[in-house]
Parts: C-alpha cells; sequence; structure tokens
C-alpha cells in the first residue's frame, strides 16, 4: 500500500523532537566544557554528547525544507506566503529577543536593533535570521523545483556544499557576512528536504533495504565527528573545531543520521501522538531553554558540577542537567501553550 505524504508527518514530527533534544544536549554539554576551561580529556562524556548532537541545526533546515515543500499551495501570492510564515516566526523572535536582550544578558555591546539583526540577544537565536533568508527565497525554489532535483545538479549541489564547508572549517571561515555565511552552509540540507518530501515512498524504500547499513555508517559517522574535532581541537586549541556544525563530516552524519531516523518513526507508530504534541511545543523549547539553563546554573547548577570528582559523577551530572533544563522547557511550553493567543507571542 503506497502511502500518501501526510501519513508521514509523524516521523518529521519525531525527527524534530530529536533536533530540539540535541540543541539542548549541545548548550548543556558545551556550558560543562567552558566551566573546566575546554579540558575535554577530563570530561568525555560531555565532549561526546556535544559532537553526536551536531546534527540537530542541520536537520532543522533539512525539516524545515521538507514542511514548505510539502505544504506550499499552488499558485499562492508571494505576498501572502511571506506575511503567513513571517507571522508565525518573527513576532515570537522579537519577543524573545528582547527578553534575553534586557532579562537574561543585561550586559551587551550593540544595540537592540543590531542584536535583533544579528541574532545574537541570545547564542540560540542566530538560527532565526537564516530561517528567514530561507522563507524569503523558498517560492523561487520551488519554481525551479525540477531543476534542483535533477540528479546531476543535486551531486554538484552538493560538491559545491561541501567545497564551502572544508574551506570555512580547515581553512578559514568565509568571508562572507551573517546570516548569508550560515545559509550558503547549509542550503543543501533545505534543498535535499525539499527532495525528500516528493520521494516519501522512494527514500522510504531505500532506507528499509539498507537499514542495517545505515546503522553502522551512523556509528562510523558519528565517531568520525568526535575523532576529528577532538584532534583539531587539541592541535589548535580553537573551540570553533568542536563547537561548529558547518563541517562535511557533519553533513554527512546529518544525512544518515536523518534517513535511517526517519525509517525508524515512520515504521514504528506507537509515539506518534506524543511525537506531535512535543513537536508542537518544540519552538517554544527552542526559545526557553537557553532562560532555564542559565537559571539552574547560576543558582545551583554551577557550585552543583565543582563538587563533581570523577568523570563518571560529571557524565550523571550531565544526564541530570540536560533532564533538568528539557523537563523544565517544557512544562513552561506545556502551560503557555494553555493560555488562549499568547503562543503567537512566545512561539
Amino acid at each position: 500500500m503506497v502511502k500518501n505524504k501526510t501519513e508521514r508527518h509523524h516521523a518529521v514530527d519525531a525527527l524534530r523532537v530529536l533536533a530540539i533534544l540535541a540543541v539542548v544536549a549541545i548548550h548543556t554539554s558545551t556550558r560543562t566544557i567552558e566551566a573546566v576551561n575546554g579540558n575535554i580529556d577530563s570530561l568525555p562524556f560531555s565532549f561526546l554528547i556535544n559532537q553526536v548532537s551536531r546534527f540537530a541545526v542541520p536537520l532543522f533546515f533539512l525539516i524545515s525544507g521538507y514542511v514548505l515543500e510539502l505544504s506550499y499551495p499552488k499558485h499562492q501570492n508571494y505576498f501572502v506566503y511571506l506575511k503567513k510564515r513571517f507571522n508565525r516566526i518573527f513576532l515570537p523572535y522579537v519577543a524573545w529577543s528582547a527578553f534575553y536582550y534586557v532579562v537574561i544578558y543585561p550586559i551587551h555591546n550593540v544595540n537592540f536593533i543590531d542584536a535583533l539583526v544579528g541574532g545574537n540577544a541570545s547564542y540560540q537565536l542566530y538560527f532565526i535570521p537564516t530561517l528567514l533568508i530561507f522563507y524569503s527565497i523558498f517560492p523561487l525554489l520551488h519554481e525551479i523545483y525540477r531543476v534542483l532535483s535533477n540528479k546531476f545538479v543535486l551531486i554538484l549541489l552538493i560538491v559545491l556544499q561541501l567545497f564551502l564547508l572544508s574551506r570555512d572549517y580547515y581553512v578559514h571561515p568565509l568571508p562572507i557576512f551573517y546570516p548569508l555565511d550560515i545559509a550558503l552552509l547549509n542550503y543543501v540540507f533545505f534543498v535535499i528536504g525539499m527532495v525528500a518530501s516528493h520521494n516519501q515512498n522512494t527514500l522510504f524504500r531505500w532506507t528499509k533495504k539498507y537499514a542495517f547499513v545505515l546503522l553502522f555508517l551512523l556509528f562510523a559517522s558519528g565517531y568520525a565527528v568526535t575523532h576529528e574535532a577532538r584532534n583539531l581541537y587539541t592541535a589548535t586549541h580553537n573551540y570553533l573545531d568542536y563547537y561548529s556544525s558547518w563541517r562535511p563530516s557533519i553533513l554527512v552524519y546529518t544525512l544518515i543520521f536523518a534517513s535511517f531516523f526517519y525509517f525508524i518513526f515512520d515504521k514504528t507508530k506507537r509515539f506518534q501522538k506524543i511525537a506531535h504534541k512535543l513537536s508542537q511545543l518544540s519552538f517554544f523549547v527552542f526559545f526557553v531553554h537557553v532562560a532555564v539553563l542559565e537559571s539552574f546554573w547560576n543558582l545551583v547548577g554551577k557550585q552543583l558540577f565543582e563538587n563533581m570528582q570523577t568523570s563518571v559523577e560529571k557524565a550523571v551530572y550531565l544526564v541530570l542537567f540536560f533532564g533538568i533544563v528539557t523537563g523544565v522547557s517544557y512544562s513552561l511550553a506545556f502551560l503557555v501553550h494553555k493560555m488562549p493567543h499568547v503562543s503567537k507571542i512566545t512561539g
């Protein structure tokens, strides 16, 4: 039986939940690494979690391309489309930027407008201006979909993406202003998401056929991402060597990760209701989790971490830290979404 497009939304919901959990994992593990002044050898578990979670933001771009292409109505007016998309994302972005600018990080060296344009009122917010770029150009990409989906064009786009990622990571950051540089380092995820939305049945059959191969490649690529970052950071002590999510190895790792878990979630429908609910709350969690993280860390988290002596104790601490930030963030999201119209402002 061939499934239609709407029947596979639960797999995308589940992938979105994994992506937001990975974002929280990156930020909680990074905080513990910062607390030991970048001594990754003392926090092997934190470093591992930090690296294997690096699929998070690329996967968000892939999901965005998938969902937009899947839901884009024919012959929609560009400005009507833009208004609908920007209304959903821009007001929460402004509101949360103001909250972080005034309440969480009140000491800064840029004015609010610059922080808004640069997405740096808080460190997770850089994602939004880049997403708005993709939203803005999506109707054009939709019009040339047949060209983009040609296998030779797609291969060319992937090769070009690998070149840009290699230059940015191994040589020198792209000499292009933000957020255009982030968009250029992620365009292939967005395009592949669009293509995947038109080839769901083919994708499922392919991933089913090669599921065990994908599982092996998933572990291998996750190891490669971690090993590469460890070696480069040990040699240079440049934190961007492990903190950057824009690497050729992460492109490969993310595509394998997305393919494998798309198959797993499409095959297993037991948790689709809870995945759908958590997915609906993920936008709010994306915005709020850093405030929860900072509050917990400053109140008791830092002192508790400093009392941890062994690697095992620090690993247990990270699990608890992640659990608290995730649990509180989703609880707040659940409560806020019970309030009529509030989510239009908060996401």
